[in-house]
């Protein structure tokens, strides 16, 4: 496993010949693929990463929302969570505070079944909004990127 400056054991490794888009990934104790389609030049060997980012947070959405209902009891039986990525012009998104450019869109689709009354599927899509990857995707995130001491990179000259 990769390990960071302080020895820590890395939450997941990617590793990719530059050759192709497809990449190995650990996570754990599981292993995954991620490779771009055939119409951006890979083999879709497996989801892209933009496949991935919507995997996390549809499933955290499910889960928070799972959580939350088997907590309070809610008779909720079934969660789906659907999820589209797009780039839109900012200036045609009228909450956003960004008004040049482009940015990212995703869109989630929350559908509930069970018996549950207007006010627990109100509760239900109010916490979905709450799931920790939400919050991430939503807050300043600070991503530190050097590398590793292990790199082939070549020495500078003084």
């Amino acid at each position: 496993m990769a390990t960071q400056g302080d020895d820590k054991t890395a939450d997941v490794v990617v590793r990719g010949d530059a050759r192709s888009f497809r990449q190995q990934i650990v996570a754990g104790k599981h292993h995954l693929l991620a490779d771009e389609p055939v119409s951006a030049g890979g083999d879709d060997s497996g989801p892209d990463p933009y496949d991935y980012l919507l995997t996390a947070l549809g499933a955290c959405t499910s889960m928070t929302i799972g959580l939350y209902a088997r907590r309070k009891q809610m008779p909720l039986e079934n969660i789906t969570v659907s999820l589209w990525h797009s780039r839109i012009y900012a200036n045609d998104c009228e909450e956003c505070e960004t008004k040049e450019g482009m940015l990212d869109r995703i869109e989630l689709e929350v559908e509930l079944t069970g018996s549950l009354n207007a006010e627990q599927h109100a509760k239900l899509m109010e916490i979905a909004a709450k799931c920790p990857v939400h919050r991430t995707l939503t807050s300043e995130i600070n991503i530190r990127l050097r590398p590793s001491q292990k790199s082939s990179a070549p020495q500078a000259s003084l």
